[in-house]
């Protein structure tokens, strides 16, 4: 019987502006414990632990009183930098994913290649700078900062939507599947490395 690897990881990240401790277990269920001091990206968050079957705990503290920005990114440093450790030489996984996601009236495309290539491609617009209190703006930066420290190509496309709200979820809820099936260890693979150069990282 193959050996099965813990696929595990913490992570703490610690600056003037903000202190970050994440821990994620990729073959969890999706439990989420989650602490980053901003209402909606906490509920962003919890979106992504449900249904990318990831589970997480989160604990941020943030210069909130400057504003949500560096909470927001750093949180994506420590959450990127967490699955590229859990992942290791990424040995068996499916690798790729693509997906649309519909939400009421609004539908958006995730594909991700977990390449060990940091690359992101944005094509979400939103018709209002905040939704709430929260930056529109935040959601890109933060899949900017996943993409980044993951060591993932993630291209997040949405093709139409009226509520802010939901072209937000829509996008955390997309990326969190395609990573639910990208980073699923594929049996055919037999424990190889899925490139033809024999490495991802």
């Amino acid at each position: 019987m193959a050996e099965t690897l813990s696929r595990t990881a913490s992570i703490s990240r610690k600056t003037n502006e903000t202190s970050v401790s994440v821990s994620v277990n990729i073959d969890g269920t999706g439990t989420a414990k989650i602490s980053t001091g901003v209402g909606f990206f906490d509920h962003m968050l919890d979106q992504l632990c449900r249904h990318s079957l990831i589970d997480m705990e989160i604990e941020t503290k943030g210069d909130l009183e400057v504003d949500d920005h560096h909470t927001v990114e750093d949180t994506g440093i420590a959450i990127g930098q967490a699955i590229a450790k859990a992942l290791g030489d990424r040995r068996g996984i499916t690798r790729y994913a693509s997906l649309d996601l519909v939400m009421d009236e609004t539908m958006t495309k995730a594909g991700v290649d977990l390449s060990g290539r940091p690359f992101l491609v944005w094509n979400v617009n939103f018709s209002a700078p905040k939704i709430g209190r929260f930056d529109t703006e935040l959601v890109r930066e933060f899949f900017q900062a996943l993409a980044q420290h993951a060591g993932i190509t993630l291209h997040v496309m949405n093709h139409y939507g009226a509520n802010n709200h939901h072209i937000a979820e829509t996008c955390f809820k997309a990326v969190a599947r395609v990573l639910r099936t990208a980073t699923e260890i594929d049996p055919r693979q037999a424990g190889r490395v899925p490139s033809t150069k024999g490495t991802l990282v």
